[in-house]
């Protein structure tokens, strides 16, 4: 009896939610890989016969750990910590810390699912794990933030190590948040090693990482439209969010000529529509990064028109960059970016964008479309060079880390290029990014035997 390809993807799924029940967004995170695997893995028997792909889906460990920590009040508070660790078939776990109310088990499980592929697709020797806990730093004190922070490495440092697992910061883990870990995995450990990342430059850091991966993600348009015979200058550019990811997005737009018209935040976005400045840019960086203010306040500043609860997908542009969290660009969204003229698509968040959307922009055909597994891939990528200068015990200049970053992104890009060519010159970048980066880590996985 032959089985199609969509009987294969249905009773696969089946299994996954099968053993991982009520995890969503881990459901939805496979399933996008595996429309593209199942039927590329279907005349590979090598792959098929050695259930690579099933194995990618369980990861080597899940730690789930008690972070009991005290106020400034002297009151005890518990919160849970975790760390994925999904695969290190071609190097060490990588990936990143989040604190945020949300966290549970299945958003770390999908974003450590999606770094496997993220960390396989840079070329660098990285697996792919994601941590963190359901602690909000916001509004915390300082001190309280410290408390906390070194309650959950005081669990987590055993779990961890340069050849081991190298975490890095995400939402809600910023420079503050990794001082103050790397500091207690200092003292606890009794060394002084590249166990995190995004480091300060004082102490082990990298240039450019806080940059890397908003720039990383316009180095990924650049190159669709280039490939495409098209340049960015002068586009009119949507960003969601304001974070370090949309602002520094934002920043590399603008140095490159195209105009920005967007920023937003939980609250709703400012249109900017002869595009943003730099001195506006700057502003924001410090009301968001130094004030922690809300993007309303810009709009105040600067006379923008500001769209309460409102996302930036209904005004019209060119490309569009979501850059604050998953699943914040629906099918409605995708239907008004279409309708309006979107060119192009560079996912700056994790998995941004609903399946629903993402089958809109497919069918549309003359849309260019670049997964966050492979647009937002600056940001780990300098994280491994960070990991690099760690080990060499020595520094790269700014420029010098930038132009690593950019030869990355191209040869990012032009995996995607290569295992998502269409008939006609379309390229599918969904379908690229997810079997580039599969054939790495499944090559890796088949030369250890079965493990």
């Amino acid at each position: 009896m032959v089985v199609d390809k969509a009987e294969r993807l249905d009773t696969f799924m089946e299994g996954v939610i099968a053993r991982n029940p009520g995890e969503v967004e881990f459901h939805q995170a496979v399933h996008e890989v595996a429309m593209d695997i199942i039927p590329y893995i279907a005349d590979k028997p090598h792959y098929k016969d050695l259930r690579i792909l099933e194995r990618m889906t369980e990861p080597d460990r899940v730690i789930t750990f008690r972070i009991v920590w005290e106020d400034d009040k002297g009151d005890l508070r518990v919160n849970r910590g975790f760390r994925v660790q999904q695969n290190n078939a071609i190097g060490p776990y990588k990936g990143g810390i989040r604190f945020h109310p949300t966290v549970n088990q299945s958003v770390l499980k999908f974003l450590a699912f999606e770094q496997v592929f993220k960390n396989s697709l840079t070329g660098l020797p990285m697996g792919g794990g994601k941590g963190g806990a359901n602690f909000d730093p916001k509004g915390r004190t300082d001190r309280e933030v410290m408390r906390f922070c070194q309650a959950f490495m005081t669990e987590m440092h055993r779990h961890i190590g340069p050849d081991t697992d190298v975490p890095a910061g995400d939402i809600g883990v910023g420079s503050r948040e990794v001082g103050y870990l790397f500091g207690q995995y200092k003292r606890l450990v009794n060394r002084f090693e590249g166990v995190l990342t995004g480091k300060a430059l004082e102490f082990g850091g990298s240039y450019v990482r806080t940059e890397a991966t908003g720039y990383g993600t316009v180095y990924m348009m650049q190159q669709m439209l280039t490939h495409h015979g098209e340049q960015i200058e002068g586009r009119k550019c949507l960003i969601s969010g304001s974070g370090n990811v949309a602002t520094y997005c934002a920043e590399k737009l603008i140095a490159l000529g195209a105009k920005v018209l967007t920023l937003s935040d939980s609250g709703g976005f400012i249109y900017c529509k002869g595009g943003l400045t730099r001195d506006q840019l700057d502003w924001i960086i410090e009301l968001k990064n130094v004030r922690r203010g809300r993007i309303e306040e810009a709009a105040e500043e600067y006379g923008l028109k500001f769209y309460k609860n409102k996302q930036p997908w209904g005004i019209k542009g060119e490309l569009a960059f979501p850059c604050a969290t998953q699943n914040e660009l629906d099918a409605d969204a995708a239907v008004k970016l279409v309708k309006n003229g979107i060119r192009a698509i560079s996912e700056g968040s994790n998995m941004p964008t609903t399946p629903e959307a993402i089958k809109v922009f497919g069918d549309a055909k003359d849309v260019l479309h670049a997964p966050s597994k492979a647009a937002n891939a600056g940001g780990v990528a300098v994280s491994g060079l960070e990991m690099s200068q760690n080990s060499l015990r020595m520094q790269w200049s700014e420029a010098e880390v930038e132009e690593r970053l950019q030869k990355i992104m191209k040869e990012i890009h032009d995996e995607c290029v290569e295992f998502g060519i269409q008939k006609g010159g379309y390229v599918d970048y969904f379908k690229g990014a997810n079997i580039a980066g599969f054939t790495k880590v499944a090559n890796a996985m088949m030369a250890y035997g079965v493990m």
